[in-house]
């Protein structure tokens, strides 16, 4: 039975990884997984997943106005799809993580989802937000903080490495701009 997942956790634990691992899994037994990602988010390339770690894997790209379940539908009647994998989740709208249930419930395909959960802010991103309602199953990935606790949160930082608290939610960006924290040291920096 199709199930839809929504793995999460801060910056750093593996997100990424973990989908072009599951990836591969699919490809080992013959099988056909779909990978989308994110049009916002091209540091690495447009219409690529790519691992902190060196791995990465060509991707369909969905911006906010794309049918999710459009897609995956037209690419299934042309080759079947086995598992929907889609990277930066967060940035779903409402009604993609709509879509995207209705290509567990319709088509009947897995779909795995990897993302962030809360913004620098703490506040969830949209996706975020809806991933949580609906999916099937919820599954955090760990990463640690500097003290050694399990970093929940995520510190947005200036050109000077000191910590902001306002902005735009979105801001791409990686170890150069994002820390990844527990929330104790979150206060802290915020001054909280």
């Amino acid at each position: 039975m199709a199930q839809l997942y929504f793995y999460y956790s801060a910056m750093n634990a593996g997100k990424s990884t973990t989908l072009l691992q599951s990836s591969f899994n699919y490809q080992e037994r013959g099988m056909n997984p779909l990978i989308f990602t994110a049009a916002i988010d091209d540091r690495y390339g447009a219409g690529k997943v790519s691992s902190r770690i060196g791995l990465q894997a060509e991707a369909q790209i969905y911006g906010n106005q794309d049918d999710i379940f459009a897609s995956v539908s037209d690419i299934n009647a042309n080759k079947k799809v086995d598992c929907v994998l889609i990277d930066e989740c967060q940035f779903l709208t409402k009604e993609q993580v709509h879509q995207i249930t209705e290509v567990v419930d319709k088509l009947r395909i897995p779909v795995l989802c990897y993302g962030l959960r809360t913004d620098f802010r703490g506040e969830l991103f949209e996706g975020a937000q809806y991933l949580l309602a609906w999916a099937d199953k919820l599954v955090e990935l760990k990463t640690i903080c500097h003290c050694g606790r399990k970093a929940n949160m995520v510190i947005r930082t200036d050109a000077e490495g000191n910590a902001i608290a306002d902005g735009d939610q979105v801001v791409i960006g990686g170890n150069d701009r994002y820390e990844s924290v527990c929330r104790m040291h979150y206060k802290d920096a915020l001054g909280q």
